[in-house]
């Protein structure tokens, strides 16, 4: 342990600390929108489409943010990314509460993508570089990080119904609100890891990754990442066309967002055991089942059990292709290589939303809740198209050493 990483009894702490920037990024960046939905689509008149590109465009700028991210923590200090993307996030969160203008929002989803990508990648590296020092709890160093997201899933769907129950314009003051518990939120983050350092690796040896062999499980990503997205955009707004009182739809993302919590430790054995593409078979087939379930019923409990399924599985399927390249390339290659399955899965997530948005439009007499469950479906089909895809995925054997 070096002199810039926290002692064992402050471990814990700091690896907390770390999880609120991954429920600033992603909690409240990314999955709080489908919370202000219904009522941003109803007082500004949006289309489902329109409402889809909301996160398309959010998506595309997590992309952009991904790609230039490396060349950044090449010359920056991964903690100072981390809450610069955070601090950046409270300002385009705040600001979401005065546009009402389509371009004006478009422009704040697409600038709070990149944003967004700044602090969940670089926290991620400080993660893995505090999990290092402590390989007996890395795991649970690394879980307690990424499931910061649930955590901002579960406050968020607190915060955000009675505000937008307040009137018309109830969601400018949500979209307030999400600005300043981020802020409040980075400042903790600041302040607890305020000893935790990762200086830039210039130099690092990389080498290329070769996609060829890794083709059916980059393919099931991508699947994933269209059919995933789906869900997690319009399920709160389907609910809500489908009559579900304001009260159970808080409960309902609470459950999905505890299920994020809970998910690192559900799947940590099956990630481990397999080298092939199993595991993502499985999460996919998993997230399927939980896509069709608020399809197929509106019953209560099908809808609680679909979130919890939903919620302890789909962050589970990022983790399974890190592992999947861990397990199968060697360790000059695994920056390109998680590299290559984030540009595959942000391309299906900049895809889904309005596709979806797309499919609910088109069905004929404006029956909202109908168009959303004919858009699910799709999703559902991308899933289990991305469950069967990953079946495909074996096991990659490195050349012998000359």
């Amino acid at each position: 342990m070096d002199a810039d990483t926290p002692g064992a009894p402050a471990l814990l702490g700091t690896a907390l600390a770390l999880a609120l920037a991954s429920a600033v990024s992603l909690g409240l960046a990314r999955f709080a929108y489908a919370l202000l939905l219904p009522a941003m689509r109803a007082d500004l008149a949006w289309t489902y489409f329109l409402a889809g590109a909301m996160n398309t465009v959010n998506a595309a700028g997590y992309l952009l943010g991904a790609l230039v991210l490396p060349m950044m923590l090449r010359q920056l200090d991964a903690r100072r990314v981390m809450l610069g993307g955070g601090l950046a996030a409270c300002v385009l969160l705040t600001l979401h509460g005065f546009a009402r203008s389509n371009p004006a929002l478009l422009g704040l989803r697409l600038l709070l993508g990149v944003a967004s990508a700044a602090s969940f990648v670089a926290g991620g590296v400080l993660a893995a570089r505090l999990a290092a020092h402590a390989p007996r709890r890395s795991g649970l160093v690394l879980g307690i990080y990424y499931g910061g997201t649930g955590l901002g899933i579960a406050v968020s769907a607190w915060l955000v119904p009675p505000l937008v129950a307040l009137g018309d314009s109830g969601w400018t003051r949500a979209w307030m609100a999400l600005g300043a518990l981020a802020l409040g939120a980075t400042w903790a983050t600041a302040w607890w890891t305020r000893t935790l350092a990762a200086p830039p690796l210039r130099g690092a040896p990389r080498a290329p990754f070769a996609v060829g062999p890794y083709a059916f499980g980059l393919a099931a990503y991508t699947m994933f990442g269209l059919g995933y997205i789906g869900y997690m955009t319009f399920i709160v707004t389907l609910l809500r066309e489908q009559g579900m009182s304001s009260t159970l739809v808080t409960a309902f993302f609470t459950v999905l967002g505890l299920g994020v919590v809970a998910s690192s430790w559900l799947w940590a054995g099956l990630l481990q055991r397999h080298r092939g593409g199993v595991p993502l078979a499985l999460l996919n087939a998993l997230l399927a089942v939980a896509t069709l379930m608020p399809v197929l019923s509106t019953q209560p409990v099908v809808v609680f059990v679909s979130g919890a399924l939903f919620g302890s599985v789909f962050l589970s399927v990022v983790a399974s292709t890190t592992a999947l390249v861990r397990h199968n390339a060697p360790p000059a290659s695994w920056p390109a290589g998680i590299a290559a399955f984030t540009i595959v899965f942000a391309l299906g997530q900049i895809v889904g939303p309005s596709a979806v948005g797309w499919i609910a439009d088109g069905v004929q007499g404006g029956d909202g809740a109908a168009g959303l469950v004919r858009g699910l479906g799709w999703s559902t089909a991308a899933l289990m198209l991305g469950a069967l895809l990953a079946l495909r995925q074996r096991p990659v054997v490195q050349p012998a050493a000359p």
